[in-house]
């Protein structure tokens, strides 16, 4: 099992938490974007979006990240990482929308202002962050996990890009719940930490 990733994108993050904390065996293989690899034609043939993560499996090609933590989970058989019922799927999937969604174009994208000097409005994204973190305090309040009683692909999902958002200047001190929830996650067999951004890297 490969997979292609670097240290910097909070997608690849996730897919790299999720083999860890399966325990799986796997083979990291850095991908420079800095240099413009993702977009070079063998990297092409295996995600033509040009992005990371993909991982690579015994024939299988998986790109998208929440893709990707499906297949692993479904792969081991990990019926507690993503339910089987109709329910708790759903309720899984409902949270990979919130990853694919308004966490990319909250936290995700202010992370891309400071880090990678991206476009975006940094007062809209910075914005669009704090309303995703209120619906998550509000929806962790009373409950340890995203979904049931215990840690899903949800979690790992939104893991990643909430866990760095003071690296967008998005301000985390008022969402205790939320702040709680990640050191949860970071309390688990497997886990591995997203790097830290060294300061100044947009510079």
């Amino acid at each position: 099992m490969k997979l292609y990733h670097h240290p910097l994108s909070g997608h690849a993050h996730r897919a790299c938490l999720m083999v860890s904390l399966l325990g799986l065996p796997h083979e990291l293989v850095e991908v420079d974007l800095k240099s413009g690899a993702h977009k070079k034609p063998d990297f092409l043939k295996l995600n033509p979006f040009g992005q990371v993560p993909v991982l690579e499996d015994d024939g299988v090609v998986v790109s998208d990240s929440n893709a990707i933590l499906v297949y692993l989970a479904k792969k081991v058989g990990r019926t507690d990482w993503l339910p089987e019922d109709a329910a708790g799927a759903a309720a899984v999937q409902r949270w990979l929308s919130v990853a694919a969604g308004e966490v990319a174009y909250g936290p995700a994208a202010a992370r891309l202002v400071t880090v990678f000097g991206a476009k975006f409005n940094p007062e809209d994204v910075i914005g669009r962050a704090h309303i995703l973190l209120g619906r998550l305090e509000s929806h962790l309040t009373d409950r340890n996990w995203l979904v049931g009683n215990g840690p899903t692909i949800a979690d790992v999902a939104i893991y990643s890009y909430v866990a760095r958002a003071p690296e967008g200047n998005v301000d985390l001190s008022t969402y205790p719940a939320v702040d709680a929830f990640l050191r949860r996650i970071e309390a688990l067999p497997g886990f591995v930490p997203f790097v830290q951004t060294p300061a100044g890297l947009a510079a």
